[in-house]
């Protein structure tokens, strides 16, 4: 059992790393926040075996805050650190500011510096991973990370200012982050000679804010966003990480007519759609083909006939498909097609089409099947 000491613990990056940290089987996590005391620090520093230190200030009410918390607590750890001849790795999460002259910036600098002087007397890895703005779930709104600011407004119909929509932030994601972290001390690998977390993202707050929203209207649109961008990708999940509690729920558009009712639930030109429909007993739909879509029918309570006919001629196919079975049944082009509902209750089917319905290019043609 490895006990790992992580600092500030209950901020937003030390909260993703604890959780990560003790889904692990051989780890005892060691947390160390604002409400525990120089003591416990000590005491923490003599048990542990591994220290990753995410504590710091920056937004404090006194400028000489940044000093005290950054750089200073930094030394006392080293220090504390230092005592023994273990040779504790130590992972430091510092700020791409340290390249910067402010308070802010100087105070993270003096940190790596601590870090560094750390590891070269004595001799234990010592990991300085400079890092961008950082997004994910659990950072505080209107504090000072624009991802969180930005989603918990927009998930609440409130509105995001914005100075200049074309500056450019630089940005990486928490879970990221933290895989990097324990990559970089996994006991089985060679810690790595230059830390950093990749990927990271470059976007004006614009473009951000319009992701963003368009991750919002997604209930409405049913429009997914492209998910094979890495940024949008990670967003999606951040966003959603930020809508109340009690509105996790939606209602989306039913259509209803005489044979049931039918669905929409997502849709994304690269993938096409996905919609289910409810079919009353007796009801058949289809009977039409198409040029080039094609589509998965999956019955999933009720019971079917899914029958095609080659629309150049040939017998009749028939498939018998059940709730109870789950089989999935291509629908291939050139062939007409229909769905009987063969049971006294209620089929439920769900569906997918290569193609997103466009009403001016349907490649839908009304054809019996017999």
């Amino acid at each position: 059992m490895r006990k790992v000491l992580v600092t500030g613990a209950e901020g937003f990056l030390g909260k993703n790393l604890v959780v990560a940290l003790r889904r692990l089987p051989d780890v005892q996590v060691l947390a160390f926040d604002r409400n525990e005391s120089a003591d416990d620090l000590e005491r923490f520093a003599a048990e542990t075996d591994l220290v990753y230190h995410v504590a710091g200030v920056n937004r404090p009410e006194r400028v000489e805050e940044f000093e005290e918390g950054n750089a200073t607590l930094t030394r006392t750890l080293t220090d504390l650190l230092a005592r023994g001849d273990r040779k504790i790795p130590l992972v430091l999460s510092s700020s791409t500011q340290a390249a910067q002259d402010n308070p802010y910036g100087r105070s993270k600098l003096g940190a790596e510096t601590a870090v560094r002087l750390y590891g070269a007397r004595t001799g234990a890895p010592a990991l300085v991973y400079r890092l961008p703005g950082l997004f994910g779930k659990w950072s505080r709104p209107n504090y000072n990370a624009v991802v969180s600011t930005f989603c918990h407004n927009v998930a609440r119909g409130l509105s995001v200012t914005i100075r200049d929509p074309a500056h450019e932030v630089e940005l990486a994601y928490v879970d990221d982050v933290v895989a990097e972290f324990l990559r970089a001390m996994d006991p089985s690998r060679a810690p790595p000679a230059d830390p950093r977390v990749e990927p990271t993202f470059r976007v004006t707050l614009g473009e951000l804010a319009r992701r963003i929203e368009a991750i919002r209207d997604i209930r409405d649109t049913l429009t997914l966003p492209d998910l094979s961008d890495g940024l949008t990708r990670r967003l999606y999940p951040t966003f959603l990480s930020y809508v109340p509690e009690d509105g996790f729920a939606y209602q989306p558009l039913v259509r209803s007519d005489a044979r049931g009712s039918l669905v929409e639930l997502l849709k994304s030109p690269p993938f096409g759609q996905i919609f289910v429909s409810r079919s009353n007993p007796g009801v058949v739909r289809g009977h039409h083909y198409h040029d080039t879509k094609i589509e998965k029918f999956c019955v999933v309570q009720g019971r079917a006939a899914i029958c095609f006919r080659h629309i150049l001629g040939g017998e009749v196919l028939r498939y018998e498909v059940s709730g109870e079975e789950m089989k999935v049944v291509d629908i291939p082009p050139g062939y007409t097609h229909s769905i009987e509902n063969l049971g006294e209750g209620e089929m439920v089917t769900l569906f997918w089409s290569s193609e997103v319905f466009d009403p001016s290019r349907p490649d839908t043609f009304a054809e019996k099947v017999r």
